[in-house]
């Protein structure tokens, strides 16, 4: 074995712990939409009830102060956007992506520039644990803008921890939103 394969070797075994403990980002959005007249968002209700409400409070507090740091304010009814979550803590959750606000949202997978190809009406995905999967939709055109899901590696019985590790998932995820468009 010549000195360049065993330095390979040894650098992807070296980088093997790291890669355990990356979190995992996916973005999807519609390359046609100017993000720059979005100005407010709406969180939609859960499709599920919360199991863990001071968590799913917490996640949406982090969430909010995101997308306040990037110039959209939060209203409580008709904001520019809709705002679907979706995730699992403990184990994974079959959840419907496109549960339906308005009447339906219209998803081209031509128009994604990475990410998730667009749900499916009929399957519902399967978000695993430690994973949160944002959806934006555009209310006035009643369709899908943006999607970006994050997987963490959590730790329940260290809470700390894994608060903290939710908390620099979000702003990863949320660190090329709104995308740079032309």
């Amino acid at each position: 074995m010549n000195l360049m394969k065993k330095i390979s070797i040894w650098l992807l075994v070296a980088a093997l712990p790291l890669a355990a403990f990356a979190q995992k980002v996916r973005r999807g959005y519609d390359k046609g939409t100017d993000f720059r007249k979005f100005k407010s968002y709406t969180w939609a209700e859960p499709t599920m009830p919360v199991t863990r409400p001071l968590l799913y409070e917490s996640v949406v507090g982090s969430v909010d102060n995101e997308l306040k740091s990037k110039g959209l304010a939060r209203v409580e009814h008709d904001g520019d956007l809709v705002l679907i979550p979706k995730g699992g803590i403990e184990f994974g959750l079959n959840v419907a992506a496109s549960t339906p606000i308005v009447s339906s949202y219209s998803v081209d997978p031509s128009m994604w520039t990475g990410g998730a190809a667009g749900p499916s009406n009929l399957m519902a995905p399967y978000v695993p644990k430690g994973t949160l999967v944002l959806t934006f939709v555009d209310r006035g055109a009643n369709k899908v803008i943006w999607n970006g899901s994050v997987s963490e590696n959590l730790d329940i019985e260290n809470k700390k921890k894994s608060w903290e590790r939710i908390q620099k998932a979000i702003v990863k995820l949320l660190k090329e939103f709104p995308p740079k468009t032309n």
